[in-house]
């Protein structure tokens, strides 16, 4: 059975899911890319005002398509996670929570995740389609000069996703192959 996740998401509640956790988040979330994340954390070491609050909040890798008549969005599937991995550090050691995208991360976000308590959420590659029908309203909110990476707040109704690392650093990603493997044994 899915967890339930209404945004904004605190410290505390994203130390409860575990990893292989199939969660449905309601609520706001953000949207970023590289380029995004590159302009937040150059503004974090200026000591200059964001143009979102990442405090409890999710972030979700993700570079939509235009919108289709009558839609909020269009296709919004994940983008891989490794190119916010130099970024990622920062913006939870000021509070992010969340993040959603597809792929590995590396050592340094697993071990902010573990000393702030934030998660990594998985989305399923190649069902932006599908994906975007959770999405009930988009708006550019920064840096629109990036287009489709621009940061965008969605509001989002049972959008599905599984905890893929934990705030302890659990890894379905590892834990998920072991299991596998232990299994043809």
């Amino acid at each position: 059975m899915a967890k339930r996740i209404q945004t904004p998401l605190t410290r505390e509640a994203a130390r409860e899911l575990r990893a292989g956790d199939s969660c449905l988040i309601s609520g706001v979330i953000y949207t970023a890319r590289d380029a995004a994340h590159k302009r937040l954390c150059e503004l974090v070491a200026q000591g200059k005002e964001l143009p979102l609050d990442v405090k409890d909040a999710i972030i979700y890798f993700v570079g939509p398509t235009p919108a289709k008549p009558g839609q909020a969005i269009g296709s919004a599937g994940p983008t891989t996670s490794y190119r916010m991995d130099a970024y990622s550090p920062t913006l939870i050691s000021i509070g992010q929570t969340g993040m959603i995208g597809k792929g590995k991360r590396n050592a340094e976000v697993v071990n902010a995740m573990k000393e702030h308590g934030a998660v990594y959420f998985g989305a399923i590659g190649g069902c932006g389609a599908l994906l975007s029908k959770c999405i009930k309203k988009a708006e550019v909110i920064a840096y629109e000069d990036l287009g489709a990476e621009a940061i965008r707040r969605l509001e989002v109704e049972d959008f599905p996703v599984v905890v893929i690392i934990d705030s302890e650093g659990n890894n379905l990603y590892e834990t998920g192959r072991r299991a596998y493997l232990d299994s043809l044994k």
